[in-house]
């Protein structure tokens, strides 16, 4: 619970206690106040209410005190006690007692609960604030406790940034007795490079004449020495090509003829073997088909040496008709 519900808390329990306090009071003072005005001289019937606002008194005494006390979070010792319990029993024994001598057990119940509802709530407000107290010194002190650790949190924040803002400031300090370095040896460096570079770009102005002159001359030798190498080598690359030219029309028709040979040869091999009992494997079975187209036989004396069906033999044929030439020879060889 937060303080505002303990403080809500604590506001309705007083509200409730006296108005309890103050209904059992006048109660008890109309109810007492026949018996005694019986019991008291004729001539002193005005004083019959002064005893029930006397005990009452000493209620409202009890249970003023006992709040103030718990809201302390004090005690009394055992008088406030014996104090509470005498007032409660004497409002009991005079609220009941015209009822009892009248053997009215009826009016002795109803005559009791207004004292009883006063024993009890005073009894019952008492714990109550007790507990309300307690619980508001242990809200309290968790708050302090968060409020002094917030506070060594803040502390140790402030610390730590402290810390950073010094380590900052050496580090930018550092950083700029660097900086201040490196820009005075770069201005070292600069005026070095400059210098370096004003006496290379001399001697390279005197090379560089010094090179125009010789190459100019070695130009006029080279531009004489390549005209000629020129003429040879383009000389020597016509013979070159011609004899590359005669060399691989010489190997193409000879890998031709050995082409053509090594078919035959392959398509004789296949052919030689004659018809067949069974089925040849399927690449086998297109080598006999292949060679059969090659040397003109039907779809039937095909079939016949590779032993597949004549609708197959005949997908073949259709397929090495179509088929370009080069695929024709690939597949042969």
């Amino acid at each position: 619970m937060n303080s505002v519900q303990i403080r809500s808390a604590e506001r309705a329990l007083s509200a409730g206690t006296w108005l309890i306090v103050g209904g059992a009071m006048l109660y008890s003072i109309l109810t007492v106040t026949p018996l005694m005005a019986k019991h008291t001289a004729d001539r002193w019937d005005w004083t019959a209410p002064i005893l029930p606002l006397v005990v009452d008194a000493a209620v409202v005494i009890v249970v003023r005190l006992d709040s103030v006390l718990a809201r302390m979070g004090g005690h009394g010792g055992r008088w406030p006690v014996v104090l509470r319990w005498m007032t409660g029993c004497m409002t009991l024994a005079l609220n009941i007692a015209e009822s009892a001598l009248k053997n009215d057990l009826v009016g002795v119940a109803v005559h009791a609960v207004a004292p009883l509802l006063l024993i009890v709530t005073a009894e019952t407000g008492l714990a109550y604030r007790r507990a309300i107290t307690d619980a508001q010194t242990a809200h309290e002190t968790r708050q302090k406790a968060e409020q002094r650790e917030r506070e060594e949190t803040a502390a140790k924040q402030r610390e730590a940034a402290e810390k950073r803002e010094r380590e900052a400031r050496a580090h930018a300090a550092a950083e700029a007795r660097e900086q201040r370095e490196h820009e005075a040896r770069l201005a070292r460096e600069q005026t070095a490079r400059e210098e370096a570079v004003r006496r290379e770009e001399r001697e390279r102005t005197e090379a560089r004449e010094r090179a125009e002159r010789e190459a100019g001359e070695r130009r006029e030798r080279e531009r004489e020495q390549q005209r000629l190498t020129r003429e040879r080598l383009e000389r020597e690359a016509a013979e070159k090509r011609e004899r590359e030219r005669r060399e691989q029309e010489a190997a193409a028709l000879r890998d031709r003829r050995e082409r053509e040979e090594r078919a035959a040869r392959e398509r004789a091999a296949l052919l030689a073997a004659g018809p067949v009992n069974e089925k040849l494997p399927e690449e086998r079975a297109r080598g006999v088909v292949h060679a059969a187209f090659g040397e003109g036989l039907p779809v039937r004396a095909a079939a016949d040496l590779c032993g597949w069906s004549v609708g197959w033999v005949s997908s073949r044929y259709q397929e090495l008709r179509e088929a370009p030439a080069p695929a024709l020879e690939g597949a042969s060889s």
